[in-house]
């Protein structure tokens, strides 16, 4: 009966280390996905200043709509929680779209070799940024799901494990990548 129960305690402080373990390394991978949102994030920031001297050269009179994508560029890199970024991010993408709209009036503004160049990097940076986006949601997804499954919720909860937000534009407009196509 002793050797019964001690493989019982034995087997329950292995599976209770497997996992904590587990636990680990899936809040690292949430960790290292966020910190490549955050450089996909941190490229179109730095890109968004060129953007705007080169589209500045040509739409003077858009004075109201640099100053707004400034400010929501600011806004974005001061957040400092996911639901901040996603706040940002979509106001920053509906004023990058305006900023778009307005480049449709310039046709020698679309033809400009450097606008042209900064629209491929742009484009690329929010396909890599949808990437970086998929991946985070999918650790957060499975570090979630092992907190909330029985019995691992009862060693999250005692390791202090919390659940994370995924990093998620609510509507299917503001989804909508900002159309860079000329």
């Amino acid at each position: 009966m002793s050797v019964f129960i001690i493989s019982l305690v034995v087997l329950t402080l292995v599976y209770f280390i497997f996992i904590y373990n587990k636990l680990i390394r899936l809040r690292n991978m949430v960790a290292e996905a966020w910190s490549g949102i955050d450089v996909q994030l941190q490229k179109r920031y730095d890109l968004i200043p060129n953007i705007i001297k080169v589209v500045q050269g040509y739409a003077t009179h858009e004075k109201n709509l640099f100053e707004s994508i400034t400010r929501l560029r600011a806004q974005g890199m001061d957040a400092e929680t996911v639901k901040d970024h996603e706040v940002a991010e979509v106001e920053l993408s509906k004023a990058l779209g305006s900023l778009f709209v307005v480049v449709e009036n310039y046709p020698e503004l679309k033809a400009n070799q450097n606008f042209l160049e900064l629209q491929r990097d742009l484009s690329k940076v929010e396909n890599d940024l949808q990437r970086a986006r998929r991946y985070y949601n999918g650790s957060v997804r499975n570090y979630n799901i092992l907190i909330e499954q029985f019995p691992s919720k009862l060693i999250a909860k005692a390791a202090n494990h919390q659940q994370r937000d995924y990093f998620d534009i609510k509507n299917e407009t503001e989804k909508a990548i900002p159309q860079v196509n000329f």
